[in-house]
C-alpha cells in the first residue's frame, strides 16, 4: 500500500469514528428515554396512554421503513440548513442519527418488556413512584439488554456510513467508491471489505463481553 493509499485509509478511519460518534451518542441521548417512553406508555403500564402510543410509533414506524439511502437524500436539505452543507462527515451524522434513535429506541422497548412484570408490580405494590421504578427497576434490570441493543445500533450505524460515502459522506464507503469502484483499484475494495468486517466482529465482541458483565441473571 502507498504512502498516500495508507493516509487515505486514517483519514478515512477518522471520518468513520466522527460520524459514529455523534450518531451514536445521540441516539443514545434521545433513544434511551423515547424506548423508555414507548414502554411505559403502553397497555397496563402507568403511564399507559394510547393516543401518545400511537403518535409516537407511527413516526417510529415511517422512520425506520425508509431505506437508508433514500433517507439520506430525502434529509439533503434539512442537513444543509443545519450543518451548513450537505457534504462531509459531520453532514451525513445527521442522518445517520435520525436513522439511529428509532432503531434504538425500539431495541430499548423490546429489552424493557423482557422484564418481568412481577418485578414491577412489586415495586409498584411498596409504593414506588413512577420515576422511581424507572430508575430503580427498569434501567438496572433491562441493562444487559440495553448494551445488546446499542450494539446492534453501533453496527447497523457502521454499515449506514459506508452508505453515505455514495453522495459524498466521507469515511470508508467513500473511500471503497473513490478508488475503488471509479478507479478499478480493487486492492482497496478489499481491504475496505476486510476492514468492515474486522470492525463489525470486534465491536460485537466488545458488546457481548459488556452485555455479559451487566446480566446479573
Amino acid at each position: 500500500m502507498s504512502p498516500e493509499l495508507f493516509n487515505e485509509f486514517g483519514i478515512a478511519f477518522l471520518e468513520t469514528a466522527w460520524m459514529l460518534a455523534i450518531s451514536v451518542t445521540f441516539s443514545v441521548l434521545i433513544g434511551v428515554p423515547l424506548g423508555i417512553g414507548l414502554f411505559v406508555t403502553s397497555e397496563g403500564m402507568f403511564w399507559q396512554s394510547q393516543v401518545l402510543q400511537n403518535i409516537s410509533g407511527t413516526i417510529i414506524n415511517i422512520i425506520r421503513s425508509i431505506p437508508f439511502v433514500i433517507l439520506l437524500v430525502v434529509l439533503l436539505p434539512l442537513t444543509k440548513l443545519i450543518v451548513g452543507t450537505s457534504m462531509g462527515p459531520t453532514a451525513a451524522s445527521l442522518s445517520l442519527t435520525v436513522a439511529g434513535i428509532p432503531f434504538y429506541a425500539r431495541l430499548v422497548e423490546n429489552s424493557l418488556r423482557e422484564i418481568d412484570k412481577g418485578v414491577i408490580e412489586a415495586a409498584e405494590s411498596c409504593g414506588a413512584s413512577p420515576w422511581l421504578i424507572i430508575r430503580k427497576v427498569l434501567l438496572p434490570e433491562s441493562k444487559s439488554g440495553l448494551i445488546g441493543g446499542l450494539t446492534v445500533t453501533v453496527i447497523s450505524l457502521l454499515s449506514y456510513s459506508a452508505m453515505a460515502g455514495m453522495v459524498g459522506g466521507g469515511g470508508i464507503g467513500d473511500l471503497a467508491i473513490r478508488f475503488g469502484y471509479y478507479r478499478y483499484q480493487n486492492e482497496v475494495m478489499a481491504i475496505t471489505v476486510v476492514f468492515l468486517i474486522f470492525l463489525v466482529q470486534l465491536i460485537q465482541f466488545l458488546g457481548d463481553r459488556a452485555a455479559n458483565a451487566a446480566d446479573k441473571r
